[in-house]
């Protein structure tokens, strides 16, 4: 009797991933148990915190159960993964560093602060005229996201004490203020645009 001709068999994970696309959640979380210590530390290598560590592994997972559809099965199912968890958390780094050049830019704390009495009747205008437009811009962002980045990135609050007073889940604030900065840098630019024409018409007769 001839040997019939070698198949590729259907693998544990195959069988997963057929669970998964059927949306079987259980199937899932096996997948997401078995991989997530090493997504989680590639993770960390490039934020440097657990718990950020955590939120992004959180994410990534998130973007690998969407592309599940993509995964080639001729291929190793976890270097794939890892694959797309490395240029996930690339994209991340990226973002982040991104963000935060922006807010350094655009969104200085000491910008809010009272104008230095050193400074010349001009300088002291244009310092006004920026403390004006970030509270303009501000203004626009929505009371949570606001709230988040006012107590971030001008009062300096840790994530932990940020969580601690508005009684939210870490990984919620930290949602908040990423996408609070964003926004605020597009208003800001929105703002900046408009040029002078943005300013009101009049101050008003009292502050």
């Amino acid at each position: 009797m001839s040997t019939p001709p070698p198949t590729t068999p259907t693998t544990d994970m195959d069988a997963l991933i057929e669970r998964c696309l059927a949306g079987d959640q259980v199937a899932w979380d096996q997948i997401v148990k078995q991989h997530w210590r090493k997504v989680f530390n590639l993770a960390y290598k490039f934020v440097g915190r657990h718990d950020e560590a955590e939120d992004l592994t959180q994410d990534i997972f998130i973007k690998i159960f969407k592309a599940l559809h993509t995964f080639d099965r001729r291929a190793n199912f976890q270097t794939w993964l890892i694959s797309i968890s490395r240029n996930l958390c690339i994209d991340h780094y990226r973002s982040v560093r991104k963000e935060r050049e922006t807010m350094a830019r655009e969104v200085d704390a000491a910008d809010l602060m009272p104008v230095s009495k050193e400074r010349g009747p001009y300088s002291q205008l244009e310092q006004l005229d920026l403390r004006q437009l970030i509270r303009r811009a501000l203004a626009e962002l929505p009371a949570t996201l606001r709230e988040a980045v006012v107590l971030r990135d001008l009062k300096e609050y840790s994530y932990q004490e940020i969580a601690d007073q508005l009684k939210l889940p870490e990984g919620t604030v930290k949602s908040r203020i990423n996408r609070g900065r964003l926004e605020l840098a597009r208003q800001l630019r929105r703002l900046q645009s408009r040029g002078p024409a943005a300013q009101p018409a009049q101050r008003g007769g009292t502050e």
